[in-house]
C-alpha cells in the first residue's frame, strides 16, 4: 500500500480506506509472476554469523516503531547483510533508474523493516520477469527520507478520511485496475466541463454474464471452478464461474452451501426470486467494506435539502427520458410531450418530496396514457393486439402490464447488486422512503432507466413479436407470463442490458450494466463533495 500510495494516493484510498478493488489483465498476470515467490522457505529466525547465508522467500515481517508490515518477496541474507528482492511484472523500464519511484519506495521500506528488525541493508533489487533482470536500488538518504515521507503521508490520508482527488490526464490511469471505480476522467470532466480530452478509461462491457436458473427443484452445485445447474431429471449443465456475474434463482430452485461460498469468494451476488419475479433478496459475501460511503449516505438522507436535490434529479432524468423515448417510438402525441415538458421546468418549483411526488405522478399519467401508441401492429396479429390503457401492478391486470412488473423487479434487482457492490445501504434512499423491506434507493437510481430500458424491453417484444398474447396466464386477479414467455423475455432484457450506448455526457460507448454502475459511483463521488451535483443519465 505504500508503493501505491507513492504511485497514486486515491488508489491506495479506495483499496485500503475503502476496501474496494478490482482485477484486469495486469493484476492477474503480476500474481501468476510471483507464484513462485509466493511460496514461504527460508527462515531468518535461526542463528547466523558473518559467513552463513540464508535466502527466504515470501517473507513476512513488521515492524512497530515505523508503524510498517510487508511480505517481502525475496530476502537475501549474508551473515547481518540482508538483501530484498521484489519481483515486477513486465520488462526493465528504459528511463535512466531503470525503475520506478513506486518500485524503489516498496523496496526502501522492506528494507526498512529488515534494520529495525536487526539486520544491516546496504542495496536492494528489482528483478522485472519479462526481461528476466536484476536492477540495483541504491539505499540513500533521499529515497530512505522520500520512504518516510510517503509512509507519513499515508497514515494521514487513513486518519482524515478524505479522498484524494483522482489525477488529471496522467498517463498512470490508463492500464489502472481501478479505474472502473475511480472514475479518473469522468470526474475530471465533471469538475470541469470545459476540460479537453476525454479518454475511454472504464470497461466497455462486464467480463461476465447473469445465470438464471428457472427449473424448479434444480440445484446449483460447485464443482472445481464451475457452477453445476443439476436438474430433476438429472440433466446437468456447466457454467464457469469466470463467466457468471450474478446468479439468479427463480421460485423452488436451490444452491448448495459450497456453491455460495464459492460465488462470494467472486463477489457474484446471488438474487432470490419468485417465479412471478418477486424480488425476495439478494445473498452476497463479506462486500464492500465502504464504512465512510454508507455513513455519507445517512448524512445526506437526513438533510432534507440535500435529498430533495438528489430526488429533483432521479424524477428530472427521468421525465426527460420519458419524452425522449415517446418522441423516437409514437406518433400523435405532441400534447403530452408539451405537458411533460411542462412539468419537467416546474421541478425546480417543488419545495418537498411530496409536491415533488405529485409532479411525478402527473407526468407518469401522462406518459403511460400515450405508451399504447408505440404498439405496432404486425400484419401477422391484427386479431390478437395488446391492449394497454393504464398502468397497474399488485397484481397486474392485463399482459403488457404484467411485462412491465416483470422488467421492472429485473431492474431493481440489478440495481440493488450494484449499489451492494459499490458499498451503499439499498434501503436507504433519497426521494423514495424507507420502509421495511423496499431497496429505496435502487428505486431512486433506477427511475431515470424505467423508460430506456424496461419500456424500450416490452415496447420491443410485443412490436416484434416475441411474446405473442396467448402465453400469458390469468392467475387470480391478476396475469402473469407462461415459462416459455419468460425465457423469451430476459433473453431480450439481457440483450438490452449488453447493449452498447453513447453515454450522453462523456461521449463513449458502453453497456447499460456498466452505466448503472457508473451512475451509483457517481452518487458515491457527489456525496464525497468531488463534484458539485449528481448527474442524471439523460438519453438523446
Amino acid at each position: 500500500m505504500l508503493a501505491d500510495y507513492a504511485y497514486c494516493p486515491r488508489e491506495v484510498y479506495i483499496e485500503l480506506i475503502q476496501g474496494d478493488s478490482e482485477d484486469n489483465e495486469y493484476v492477474v498476470e503480476g500474481r501468476w509472476e510471483h507464484r513462485r515467490v509466493d511460496r514461504e522457505s527460508g527462515n531468518l529466525s535461526q542463528e547466523t554469523d558473518e559467513t552463513s547465508k540464508v535466502h527466504t522467500r515470501s517473507l513476512h515481517m513488521s515492524a512497530p516503531r515505523l508503524g510498517l508490515v510487508c511480505r517481502a518477496d525475496v530476502v537475501e541474507v549474508e551473515g547481518t547483510i540482508a538483501t530484498p528482492v521484489e519481483y515486477k511484472r513486465g520488462k526493465t523500464p528504459k528511463n535512466p533508474e531503470r525503475s520506478y519511484e513506486a518500485q524503489r519506495v516498496q523496496v526502501c521500506a522492506q528494507a526498512l523493516v529488515l534494520e529495525e528488525n536487526g539486520f544491516r541493508c546496504e542495496k536492494g533489487f528489482l528483478y522485472f520477469t519479462g526481461s528476466k533482470q536484476r536492477v540495483e536500488v541504491v539505499l540513500d538518504d533521499v529515497l530512505r527520507r522520500r520512504t518516510v515521507e510517503y509512509l507519513d503521508g499515508l497514515k494521514r490520508m487513513a486518519s482524515n478520511g478524505t479522498m484524494p482527488l483522482p489525477l488529471e490526464d496522467d498517463q498512470r490511469c490508463v492500464g489502472c485496475s481501478l479505474t472502473n471505480i475511480c472514475l479518473p476522467d469522468e470526474v475530471s470532466f465533471l469538475r470541469n466541463p470545459e476540460k479537453p480530452g476525454m479518454r475511454r478509461l472504464t470497461a466497455t462491457v462486464d467480463d461476465g454474464q447473469p445465470l438464471y436458473v428457472q427449473a424448479q427443484g434444480a440445484k446449483v452445485r460447485q464443482s472445481g471452478e464451475e457452477f453445476v445447474v443439476e436438474e430433476r431429471d438429472g440433466e446437468k449443465t456447466p457454467f464457469r464461474m469466470k463467466d457468471v456475474s450474478h446468479l439468479v434463482v427463480c421460485g423452488k430452485a436451490q444452491v448448495t452451501t459450497d456453491a455460495l461460498r464459492h460465488a462470494f469468494a467472486r463477489d457474484i451476488p446471488v438474487s432470490y426470486v419468485s417465479l412471478g419475479n418477486w424480488f425476495y433478496g439478494v445473498a452476497h459475501g463479506l462486500g464492500n467494506s465502504n464504512v465512510e460511503l454508507r455513513r455519507l449516505q445517512f448524512l445526506a438522507a437526513d438533510d432534507a435539502t440535500k435529498s430533495l436535490a438528489l430526488a429533483r434529479s432521479f424524477v428530472a432524468a427521468k421525465i426527460h427520458n420519458c419524452r425522449a423515448f415517446l418522441r423516437r417510438n409514437a406518433t400523435e402525441v405532441d400534447g403530452v410531450l408539451d405537458q411533460l415538458r411542462d412539468i419537467h421546468s416546474r421541478l425546480g418549483e417543488a419545495r418537498d418530496a411530496a409536491s415533488l411526488l405529485g409532479m411525478e405522478g402527473s407526468a407518469a399519467r401522462l406518459y403511460f396514457s400515450a405508451f399504447s401508441k408505440m404498439f405496432k401492429t404486425r400484419a401477422d396479429e391484427t386479431t390478437c393486439r395488446f391492449d394497454f390503457t393504464e398502468r397497474n401492478r399488485r397484481p397486474p391486470k392485463d399482459s403488457v402490464n404484467a411485462m412491465l412488473s416483470y422488467a421492472y423487479s429485473s431492474l431493481v434487482r440489478e440495481v440493488t447488486a450494484k449499489l451492494f457492490a459499490v458499498g451503499f445501504d439499498p434501503f436507504l434512499g433519497f426521494y423514495h422512503r424507507p420502509v421495511c423491506g423496499r431497496p429505496a434507493l435502487a428505486l431512486d437510481i433506477m427511475e431515470q432507466f424505467r423508460p430506456v430500458i424496461c419500456d424500450s424491453v416490452v415496447i420491443s417484444v410485443i412490436n416484434r413479436g416475441i411474446v405473442k398474447t396467448g402465453e400469458f396466464v390469468v392467475t387470480g386477479l391478476g396475469v402473469a407470463m407462461s415459462t416459455t414467455a419468460k425465457a423469451r423475455f430476459i433473453e431480450f432484457y439481457e440483450k438490452r442490458m449488453d447493449e452498447l450506448n453513447i453515454h450522453p455526457l462523456f461521449g463513449y460507448r458502453m453497456s447499460y450494466r456498466r452505466i448503472l454502475e457508473m451512475q451509483c459511483r457517481l452518487l458515491g463521488s457527489f456525496l464525497r463533495g468531488e463534484i458539485s451535483e449528481y448527474p442524471g443519465f439523460l438519453t438523446r
